[in-house]
């Protein structure tokens, strides 16, 4: 039988997560806890009183062993870690993760993880990095102030995953699907990052198999997205080329449908690869494909700099309907209306 465990400010989350077992619910109350913590038994719910009451910080350690995160240095610490098939099943709410070295949630390999309702503020490289898992959801969180992304899905194949309702701000990338397919990205409002939402195909040596495909983008609100990212060795988004001001990009990707999403007022502040609030292209050059297959239906795409849309796609193998801009490449695309 699943047991109920409540933790108090000054006691020891990690403990109470090992000893009550799978199934457990561990309820933290109000206050801050210092450490980083590993759940390794499934069907755990670690949940707080409230995003900013209850608040899990760096500062007095973690358990031995916790996997580190993904392509990073030993010493780089994750705030919640959920590592491994056994592990599904969990979900982490209602409290605020801060100031983290790696990511402020990281589920590798799981099934089932679900963060809500959470905070994840000033992690230094993912507000929350789900890596190779399935049936994950990310829902009505606060994304802000990691190097790369606010809310990441990467190398999921069939992930099935929902990311809801979130806030994402001040990231290189605000939603991040990377090498991810069949995501439902919907109801996010991002902005004050370089680029708000990506969906990137690209392979990297060494990594599982790539590509975009069977995704929904939907009821986003992406706008003031005016970050530059990839321009300095060791700053925001360091890993990936110079980007800032985009809304939305689809590079590479497969039969995705974007649908009734407001893409504004994103103006670069520096060097960017994209050159418009909407962006689809290519990622032949670096071990992708080009984008094919894709649905832009009924998106306001409008006030961005220096164009509102950039359509570096044959429009042939896209569909376009009902979406309204002002200035765009090519001008005269079907389906757009000024």
């Amino acid at each position: 039988m699943s047991v109920t465990r409540t933790v108090r400010p000054g006691e020891p989350i990690q403990r109470a997560l090992d000893e009550a077992g799978p199934g457990a619910r561990i309820v933290l109350e109000e206050g801050t806890y210092r450490e980083s913590v590993w759940i390794r038994h499934p069907g755990v719910t670690l949940t707080g009183a409230g995003a900013g009451r209850t608040v899990l910080e760096p500062g007095g350690g973690g358990p031995a062993g916790v996997p580190r995160l993904h392509d990073a240095a030993e010493d780089v610490v994750s705030g919640v870690t959920v590592y491994g098939e056994s592990a599904g099943g969990v979900r982490v709410e209602a409290l605020s993760v801060r100031g983290f070295s790696g990511a402020g949630v990281y589920a590798h390999t799981v099934a089932g993880v679900s963060v809500r309702d959470a905070e994840l503020r000033g992690n230094a490289v993912w507000g929350v990095y789900l890596r190779e898992s399935t049936g994950c959801r990310v829902v009505r969180c606060h994304a802000s102030g990691s190097q790369y992304g606010g809310v990441a899905l990467s190398f999921c194949p069939r992930s099935d995953a929902e990311i809801t309702g979130n806030e994402c701000t001040g990231n290189a990338f605000g939603v991040f699907v990377d090498n991810s397919s069949q995501a439902r990205v919907t109801g996010n409002s991002c902005h004050g990052n370089a680029i708000g939402i990506l969906l990137l195909n690209q392979v990297y040596e060494g990594e599982p198999e790539g590509g975009v495909r069977d995704c929904l983008v939907s009821g986003n609100d992406l706008y003031g997205n005016v970050l530059a990212a990839g321009a300095e060795p060791d700053g925001l988004g360091a890993a990936g080329p110079p980007i800032s001001g985009v809304g939305l990009a689809l590079i590479g990707a497969h039969r995705v449908t974007v649908v009734d999403n407001r893409i504004h007022d994103n103006h670069p502040s520096g060097e960017s690869v994209m050159g418009a609030g909407l962006v689809l292209g290519s990622s032949k050059d670096f071990g992708g494909d080009d984008v094919d297959g894709c649905h832009l239906l009924w998106n306001r795409v409008t006030g961005n700099s220096p164009l509102d849309y950039q359509l570096g796609a044959d429009p042939a193998r896209q569909v376009y309907a009902g979406n309204t801009a002002g200035k765009g490449d090519p001008q005269d695309a079907p389906g757009w209306r000024r």
